[in-house]
This record gives C-alpha cells, structure tokens and sequence, in this order.
C-alpha cells in the first residue's frame, strides 16, 4: 500500500496513540522513540507537532535531554479527561450554570458517586 493509499488518521487519533505509547513507557522517552513505537510510517515533524500540541493541552510534560526533550504523559485517560473539563469550564462565564446543568444531566449511579466524592475530605477520593 503507496502512502496515498493508506487512510489518513485524524488529529485525535494520532495524539491518543502517543498518549499511549507515553503511558506505558518506563520513564521519559524521546520523540525519535515515540516514532518507532508508533511503527515508524509517522514523520518525525508529525511526532513533533503532535507531542507538542499535547503539551499545550497539559497532557505531556517534558524535560531538557541534551539538545532535544524527553517526553512523560502527565495523566491517565481519567487525569485527561478530567483536564478537558477543566478547560470547558474554564471558557465559560457562568461557572455555577454550567456545573448545575451538568449535575443534573447525570444518571442516578454517577450523581451518587459525585455526591460520595464530594462528601470526601478533600484529597482522599485521589490517587
């Protein structure tokens, strides 16, 4: 199959495959590893681009190793979603309407799970 063959992924694709190569990394690892993880059909420009976007997002830290960085996922799928509600709420100006909008959309089990957590000391329901 010729490059022009092979179906474009999309942006969201590419970053939840680097998300995950990074997850199951044993530390820190370069983009050059990161290609190769992903099978190596990637361009290096593209890890680049997309380990960076990453970060503007919160989703990836990185650390100086020689002339280039070393990359680390900052979360898990859990700590990522939770950072994208973050920013949607963050956009908004009427905090208090879109959380009483969002509460009240739960289903039963999650509304009481929020309810548990909340009635948590702050700190103990994270790990």
């Amino acid at each position: 199959m010729t490059d022009h063959q092979r179906p474009r992924r999309g942006q969201g694709e590419l970053e939840a495959l680097v998300l995950s190569a990074l997850r199951e990394a044993d530390g820190p690892k370069s983009a050059g590893w990161v290609q190769e993880r992903l099978g190596g059909d990637l361009a290096y420009t593209t890890v680049i681009t997309i380990l960076t976007r990453l970060l503007a997002k919160g989703a990836v830290t990185r650390e100086r190793a020689g002339r280039s960085f070393a990359w680390t996922s900052a979360s898990d799928q859990a700590g990522l979603a939770a950072h994208k509600m973050h920013k949607v709420l963050d956009g908004q100006s009427d905090r208090e309407a879109v959380l009483a909008s969002f509460v009240t959309s739960l289903d039963p089990d999650d509304e009481r799970l929020l309810r548990e957590l909340l009635g948590q000391p702050k700190g103990e329901g994270e790990d």
